[in-house]
């Protein structure tokens, strides 16, 4: 038996936005269904957003999405919630979502493509665990490490 975790991710009204540009950073194919599809009338509020939607890659990488019914809202708190300071990293949130890569070649697109409209918390380069590392807080408000695994010895 195998097991695997994908992050799913809860927005107010941005999980179609989403999903469309994290396809656009990593690829593959989008799944969307909406609450309308489910059968909720088209004249309410919710029925065109997101009740399952999913991103997956043809390199491995998965996400899921999700509207939560009867929220609209900005997809970013006011106020950053994960920030670096004397050197440490500071945050409220409960998870980072993490991409890690075997070179820097592979990792640098996602990095690139993440960073459009992000908060950078860390740029993206050496650091003393790995031959890259780079934190971020996507334009959704999604908080993403992208690095390089270190080779063992």
């Amino acid at each position: 038996m195998s097991l695997n975790a994908v992050a799913h991710l809860n927005f107010t009204g941005q999980a179609r936005a989403a999903l469309e540009f994290y396809q656009s950073v990593f690829g593959g194919q989008t799944t969307v269904v909406t609450y309308g599809d489910f059968g909720m009338p088209a004249e309410l509020p919710d029925a065109t957003k997101v009740v399952f939607g999913r991103l997956t890659a043809d390199n491995g990488f998965q996400v899921m999405a999700y509207d939560v019914p009867g929220t609209d809202g900005p997809a970013v708190p006011a106020t950053p919630t994960t920030r670096r300071e004397n050197g440490t990293t500071l945050t409220r949130e409960r998870f980072f979502l993490s991409v890690r890569g075997e070179t820097v070649d592979e990792v640098s697109p996602v990095w690139k493509g993440l960073a459009e409209g992000a908060t950078v918390v860390e740029e993206f380069g050496p650091s003393q665990w790995a031959p890259a590392f780079g934190m971020l807080t996507d334009r959704f408000g999604v908080t993403w490490i992208v690095d390089v695994a270190a080779a063992h010895a």
